[in-house]
């Protein structure tokens, strides 16, 4: 299934790194940036996430949440945040379900494993509809972040 600009985001509710429950209606009347990750303490993801962090002033001035989501575990996801200072909620699909509605999932991915969310950056607007939607094949490329902003910019 792909998701594509104009559709209705779907609904999802997972957990974050304190267990707590984060549902995408937690953050109606709100932008979301919605980034999907492979998997934690990797290079280019802890760099992505970084990158993110140092720029959550621009993204507070343009009216948007971040949310990342990865299928690691909680406790795994507990620590990336820590260790790297991320100021945003990391959520866990480790059922693969959300991964799987937005059509972010690697059937095969490096090293055998299977059900890995794809590198994938989706901008879902205060109505909860996708105005931007970006699913990377290779892992080791980044979404588009100026592009993102751009859209950012036209709906805030």
């Amino acid at each position: 299934m792909n998701i594509q600009v104009g559709d209705k985001a779907p609904h999802f509710s997972l957990r974050n790194t304190k267990t707590e429950p984060v549902s995408l209606s937690d953050f109606e009347g709100q932008n979301v940036l919605l980034l999907f990750f492979p998997l934690a303490f990797t290079g280019v993801c802890t760099d992505e996430l970084c990158t993110t962090n140092d720029n959550l002033k621009v993204y507070e001035k343009l009216n948007t949440q971040i949310l990342a989501i990865s299928v690691d575990s909680l406790f795994t996801l507990e620590k990336f945040k820590a260790e790297n200072n991320l100021n945003f909620p990391l959520l866990s699909d480790f059922n693969k379900d959300v991964s799987r509605a937005y059509g972010a999932l690697y059937a095969n991915f490096v090293l055998d494993m299977n059900g890995v969310s794809k590198r994938s950056a989706f901008v879902i607007d205060k109505e909860g509809v996708i105005k931007y939607a970006e699913v990377l094949e290779s892992a080791g490329d980044l979404p588009n972040f100026s592009e993102i902003k751009a859209v950012l910019e036209q709906i805030s």
